[in-house]
């Protein structure tokens, strides 16, 4: 193996999977190198100054990395979380995505649809999705997903949230009460969800 393949190698293995332009400068990449092996099919292009390797294409969604890398704090929300949850049909032409209020939103390749969400309430039931070994989304859980259609049914109607809630329901382990107490710190969904509750159970 002649020295320069030598080096690209040795580059790329100090690299994550998924990496920016940046990141691949600092690991010794130059400009004409990087090109070269995206031209090549050694390495994918992503969106604007992001890149995987191509051996790890397979892992996962290059939308969701994307997303990932551009906003540490982005967490799937609504439709497209209660869909990843089995709580909904729906498979949004852009991906429902929020950020703390206040926080800037980056420019993506990805269709995304972003959310600002209150600050205080933001962590509440804010779990982690696995996308490769180095990467994580946010995505919140079904009890807060369920809380935020509820919230937002002037956006995404009532019947998504209805749905999403008997669903969640006929699952074992499913805790009204649980849900409720979450409930307590959103005063906008609680009342509907009370009353659908009623209905329903």
């Amino acid at each position: 193996m002649r020295s320069a393949d030598q080096a690209t190698e040795k580059a790329l293995a100090g690299l994550p999977t998924t990496f920016s332009y940046t990141e691949a400068r600092a690991g010794g990449l130059s400009d004409r190198r990087l090109y070269a092996l995206r031209d090549a099919g050694v390495i994918e292009q992503l969106g604007r100054g992001l890149f995987r390797r191509a051996d790890s294409a397979g892992e996962a969604d290059p939308d969701l990395l994307e997303i990932a890398h551009r906003a540490p704090r982005a967490t799937l929300c609504l439709t497209t979380a209660l869909a990843r949850h089995g709580l909904s049909d729906t498979i949004p032409a852009r991906i429902d995505v929020a950020l703390p209020r206040g926080q800037r939103r980056p420019r993506t390749q990805a269709p995304v649809m972003w959310h600002a969400f209150a600050p205080d309430t933001f962590d509440i039931g804010r779990d982690e999705l696995t996308l490769t070994e180095q990467t994580t989304i946010g995505m919140y859980s079904p009890e807060r997903c369920i809380i935020d259609a509820f919230r937002l049914r002037h956006l995404e109607g009532s019947d998504v949230a209805v749905e999403a809630l008997r669903r969640w329901l006929r699952r074992r382990g499913a805790q009204p009460a649980t849900l409720l107490r979450m409930a307590r710190a959103f005063p906008k969904a609680e009342p509907a969800l009370r009353a659908a509750l009623e209905i329903l159970q």
